[in-house]
């Protein structure tokens, strides 16, 4: 396990019969260009479906702060945070949005998603229709 990996703690969910969005947003992510050394700044915001796990949000925003002197580009970040918040939630959904701020004239929003596939079952065209069901 990634020391960063250690510092996220989880509860249990304690209505894990109902599907619900939990939305935590972090006005004030930072970490460095990987090219520069320059900082970035960002906005991350993550949603997420809980299944049995919720994340706990103090260990969060010391996750977040982990990055501040980690040279990474946009897009390895954003996977990363999804990647290490699906191992430890193993959530229903979830999505990362990251908008980082402008800097030489161009601004950047990353998406990272994860849909568990063992808990929805949609058509192909991922289109929702009446015949589409929760397998739970």
């Amino acid at each position: 396990m990634s020391d960063k990996l250690k510092l996220l703690e989880t509860f249990e969910n304690n209505y894990p019969d109902r599907d619900y969005t939990v939305k935590h947003i972090a006005p004030e992510f930072t970490s460095l260009c990987p090219k520069t050394g320059q900082p970035d700044f960002a906005t991350i915001t993550l949603e997420y479906i809980p299944d049995k796990l919720c994340v706990e949000l103090k260990s969060y925003k010391f996750y977040l702060q982990s990055y501040r002197n980690d040279g990474i580009f946009f897009e390895s970040v954003t996977n990363k945070i999804l990647d290490d918040l699906v191992e430890v939630t193993k959530p229903r959904y979830m999505k990362i949005t990251a908008e980082f701020n402008t800097r030489g004239g161009i601004s950047s929003v990353i998406e990272a998603e994860y849909e568990n596939e063992d808990y929805w079952d949609f058509d192909d065209d991922d289109e929702f229709d009446d015949d589409d069901f929760l397998k739970n």
